[in-house]
């Protein structure tokens, strides 16, 4: 009896082992929700994420519509014959125009035919043709440039076209998707896609003394025919327009640049409105706070725009800005850096104020100043009376004291700025100092308004002038 039931005993432990080793070593454990806690941090981050647009294709059907083919030819003028070339060529026989096709992207922005595209495409040109999205190619005619921002401002004539939509470039963001709309190698209607890489950005590709560089910075593949393409956001609203790349070899290596549309936009108003752009100055000069700068002046925060100096008279001078104040804020915008602060005094005119916020012995101050023209004043340009009315597509000024001094001139106008017309179809340069017309001299754009003015179609222009170097030039054409 006490053997059998020590049997039994013994098997029921042996069973309670097993079935608890089983438990342990080999089925899988039961997890209950005792509690419901708050999100983690991660959980939370995740949650605060915008929902992802990855509508690739409805933002490119909504795009390309508004991107056109720029078609434009330019005249060179050969280089002068010598002598011996005259007695094998004849006398100036072989000084006709050599005629150089050009290739670019243009964006749609009125549905009366105002199209946007960098000024480096059609610059110099003397034709220039546009190809819509649905093939049709017409002629068009150069509204405005602006060289400082690398825009410009062309017409065809055409109603009931897609415009694009702008959006407000300060609202995208590093990481953002973007797609790049062009006509890369002559290939139409082509779209890339990235993702934006920085804003703000200067890469010192403007030649000119007053350029505004603030380029969007993207991944997307832009290549040779791309510039003045669209840069657009996943809705297929205008976010920049297509500029630059960098590269060793011409073609897309990784990066990518685009004018913001705000920047755009106040170009394309101002060409509009006064035939020129209205550029506003704070009358300082600035740089970016490296490290070493930083610590030098004891700055903790190394973001904004360092005054370096201020102009006797300027804007900042008469609102209380002093070299060596950091500039933080215009306007409550930031001011990251010097590229920054340049894109947002570009916007406005000569005239508008701003309220700018710097730093200065470690605490915050606000300046409210007037902005200025280049001439020191708040005056507005008046729109240049030549390029609107008589198509020689240049604007001028006169020369100073000390240039006419210099060149031994009694009179003169000065070529400051040039682009398709009819002083560039007959070969004069920008700087080209023009001293008479008809043998009549010419010191104002009244007085070459006046001159020019009197002329008949077919009748030949004689202008006398020098080059910057002291040269004399004389050109002839048809009026």
């Amino acid at each position: 009896m006490k053997k059998s039931l020590y049997v039994v005993l013994t098997a029921l432990l042996t069973g309670i082992v097993t079935l608890v080793g089983y438990k342990y070593f080999f089925e899988e454990p039961q997890v209950t929700i005792i509690k419901e806690e708050p999100l983690s941090n991660v959980a939370r981050l995740t949650a605060n994420l915008p929902e992802a647009s990855f509508d690739f294709v409805g933002a490119a059907e909504f795009a390309l519509p508004t991107v056109v083919h720029v078609k434009t030819a330019i005249q060179r003028q050969r280089r002068p014959m010598n002598p011996l070339e005259e007695l094998f060529f004849g006398p100036r026989g072989h000084q006709q125009p050599q005629i150089q096709m050009g290739t670019g992207s243009g964006v749609i922005v009125s549905s009366d035919g105002y199209i946007v595209t960098n000024n480096h495409v059609i610059a110099e040109a003397s034709e220039i043709e546009v190809v819509l999205h649905d093939g049709r190619e017409m002629k068009a005619q150069v509204v405005g440039t602006d060289p400082t921002t690398d825009i410009a401002l062309i017409k065809i004539d055409q109603d009931k076209l897609q415009p694009a939509v702008f959006a407000n470039s300060d609202d995208i963001r590093v990481g953002e998707w973007v797609l790049a709309v062009g006509n890369p190698f002559n290939l139409t209607n082509t779209v890339t896609h990235g993702i934006v890489s920085a804003k703000g950005r200067s890469i010192n590709i403007i030649n000119e003394e007053t350029a505004i560089e603030a380029f969007i910075q993207t991944d997307a593949a832009v290549n040779p025919g791309n510039s003045g393409g669209a840069l657009v956001n996943t809705k297929g609203e205008l976010v920049g327009i297509n500029t630059a790349i960098s590269s060793r070899s011409g073609s897309f290596i990784g990066y990518s640049f685009a004018v913001p549309t705000n920047i755009v936009q106040k170009v394309m108003e101002d060409l509009l409105e006064f035939g020129v752009v209205q550029r506003a100055f704070m009358g300082v000069h600035i740089s970016d706070l490296t490290p070493a700068k930083a610590r030098e002046l004891k700055i903790e925060n190394r973001r904004g725009a360092y005054v370096s100096s201020v102009s006797e008279g300027g804007a900042a001078e008469k609102a209380g800005i002093k070299e060596g104040d950091l500039i933080l804020e215009v306007d409550g915008r930031e001011v990251t850096n010097s590229s920054r602060l340049r894109e947002i005094i570009g916007r406005k005119r000569p005239g508008d104020e701003a309220l700018v916020t710097v730093v200065r012995e470690g605490k915050n101050h606000n300046f409210k100043m007037v902005l200025r023209n280049q001439d020191g004043t708040t005056d507005l340009v008046e729109k240049d009376l030549i390029t609107s009315s008589l198509g020689l597509g240049a604007t001028f000024e006169p020369l100073s004291k000390d240039e006419r001094k210099q060149l031994n001139l009694a009179n003169g106008l000065k070529i400051e700025s040039i682009s398709s017309g009819k002083l560039m179809r007959a070969g004069i340069p920008k700087g080209f100092i023009i001293t008479r017309v008809d043998r009549r001299p010419v010191s104002t754009v009244e007085e070459l308004t006046s001159i020019l003015g009197k002329f008949e179609p077919g009748q030949a222009v004689l202008i006398e002038g020098v080059y910057p170097d002291g040269r004399k030039g004389y050109f002839a054409f048809g009026w």
